[in-house]
């Protein structure tokens, strides 16, 4: 498929997944099969997500990919993450969790392409308008930061149909069967986080995929995040306390967020998670990780995953 002057082999975006659950390994691995690796951006340092562009561009050694970026738009470094995206000459930028309409102008003609994450057609069309060369529509069965409560398969199609410009359907795609459905629903390519995790490339701990591979059906819940919005996460005791809104407000903040309760440290919890911590940490995934049965590598994956997206 191509958006814009840019062709893309195998129409699959791997999720930006933050923080550091998505970085030049896993990102250029995705590429390299042709697919949109995805590096995430958000609350790290601006001189170490430089080095890890530089790092996936260097591994990066076949044609026919790309590699984007994932940029929370609620995270106070969103500005100077997507300078050094810029920078860097990235592929695409994606950015979630709260829309930017700076950002539009921005990019202006960097050659970068811009692909907001939305949830309704009104968002859609407002992206269209504003310049997106594509969007990424997500329903409230994905992993992480929700925008909706709706999920993926009832507001896909409507989108699709509302729009001109490429879209990719993210939520709920864990297996081949659901990323047929969703091209069924008219997309032209799908995103794809959880099933990502649960691969040899991802760079959390061993602990954290098998969270994934160990999930039964009902185990991923929702919580409010200390961003103020709403995100899906496996049930572990740290989330059994966020959800009895017991009071774990930070004892340090790095004021990672433009916008935060204050009720616990959703990046540390996260990083926590990350490391395997099963007491203190946080474990995003999609509501139907519970599909995941077995950590596969990216080319594995995309082997299972590759005749049901090219049309």
């Amino acid at each position: 498929m191509k958006i814009g002057d840019l062709n893309i082999e195998v129409p699959i975006i791997q999720g930006g997944m933050g923080i550091r659950a998505s970085m030049s390994r896993l990102a250029s691995a995705v590429a390299n099969q042709g697919g949109v690796g995805v590096i995430s951006g958000t609350a790290i340092p601006a001189e170490e997500f430089r080095e890890e562009i530089r790092k996936a561009k260097e591994m990066i050694i076949e044609k026919g990919g790309a590699l984007g970026v994932n940029i929370m738009v609620a995270a106070s470094n969103f500005a100077e993450a997507v300078k050094v995206s810029i920078e860097e000459k990235v592929d695409m930028i994606i950015c979630g969790a709260g829309f930017s309409r700076d950002i539009f102008e921005t990019v202006k003609g960097t050659g970068v392409k811009i692909i907001p994450i939305v949830s309704s057609l009104k968002l859609a069309k407002i992206a269209e308008k504003l310049g997106a060369d594509a969007i990424v529509v997500e329903g409230g069965n994905a992993g992480g930061h929700l925008g909706t409560d709706k999920d993926s398969w009832d507001i896909v199609e409507e989108i699709v149909n509302g729009v001109s410009i490429p879209v990719f359907g993210a939520g709920g795609v864990i297996t081949p069967e659901d990323a047929e459905r969703m091209m069924a629903l008219g997309v032209d390519g799908v995103q794809m986080g959880s099933r990502f995790i649960a691969t040899e490339e991802c760079e959390v701990s061993q602990e954290f995929k098998e969270m994934y591979v160990n999930s039964k059906e009902g185990d991923v819940v929702q919580i409010m995040s200390s961003a103020g919005l709403p995100a899906n996460a496996i049930v572990s005791p740290y989330v059994k306390r966020v959800i009895n809104e017991e009071k774990l407000t930070p004892k340090k903040c790095t004021s990672c967020l433009k916008k935060c309760s204050r009720k616990f440290c959703v990046k540390d919890s996260l990083i926590k998670g990350h490391e395997g911590d099963s007491l203190e940490g946080i474990f995003f995934a999609g509501k139907d990780a519970w599909k995941i049965n077995e950590i596969l590598s990216v080319k594995e994956v995309f082997d299972l995953f590759r005749s049901k997206v090219v049309k």
